[in-house]
């Protein structure tokens, strides 16, 4: 199952890449190629925190495919969560139905950022754990991630050379992490601190290096 869902999440991440790099390549790259971060690696370590804190192998596979719902692939195509289902079983699909964003509203137009996000965190409450053992270890990772830039001197908010910036600036960045902290904190299991613990960290960095900023 594990490794069904880590192809399925190669296949349909294959050639979409994250919004930024948070360090140099281990190799040279030819010239005039900028070596950038696939999406797959960032799926790849959520799943992998989840793996660590003890989690079964449906919830591993639920991180490895969490963004496959919400997110196109480079085709612009849309996966349906029954196709999902088809795929790799109900309770995976179930898992991800959990930490999908609704992006968009009935008539199809694009919901404002701060709706979206109060509808996630709300499902965060009152749904299963292992969406939120999930949605922890992907915060967890995208806030790293964004730590690594600060840290590095990148403005992660505005958009720059092979950068996007982030949809939204630090106060609702921080306000939006917090949230999800305060939403597990409504499920009881063991398994779920050490991902929470790490989250919680990395909101704290997260602020010292905001203070620092010009």
């Amino acid at each position: 199952l594990v490794e069904h869902a880590a192809e399925l999440a190669a296949q349909w991440h294959d050639g979409v890449y994250r919004k930024s790099s948070w360090r140099d390549p281990a190799f040279e790259a030819p010239p005039g190629v900028e070596v950038q971060v696939p999406v797959v690696a960032h799926v790849a370590a959520v799943a992998a925190v989840v793996q660590r804190a003890g989690w079964d192998d449906a919830t591993v596979a639920a991180a490895y495919v969490h963004d496959v719902i919400e997110d196109m692939n480079q085709h612009g195509q849309h996966l349906r969560r029954e196709q999902l289902r088809q795929a790799l079983g109900e309770e995976v699909a179930t898992i991800v139905d959990g930490v999908t964003e609704r992006k968009y509203d009935a008539d199809g137009h694009p919901r404002p950022w701060h709706a979206r996000k109060e509808d996630y965190v709300e499902r965060l409450r009152v749904g299963r754990v292992e969406s939120v053992a999930v949605s922890l270890a992907d915060k967890l990772h995208n806030l790293w991630t964004m730590n690594q830039g600060l840290a590095g001197g990148e403005d992660i908010f505005a958009h720059g050379p092979n950068r996007r910036g982030l949809n939204a600036g630090p106060e609702q960045q921080r306000w939006f992490h917090r949230a999800v902290l305060e939403a597990s904190a409504r499920h009881d299991d063991p398994r779920l601190d050490p991902i929470r613990e790490r989250l919680q960290r990395e909101l704290e960095r997260f602020e010292a290096l905001l203070a620092r900023r010009p």
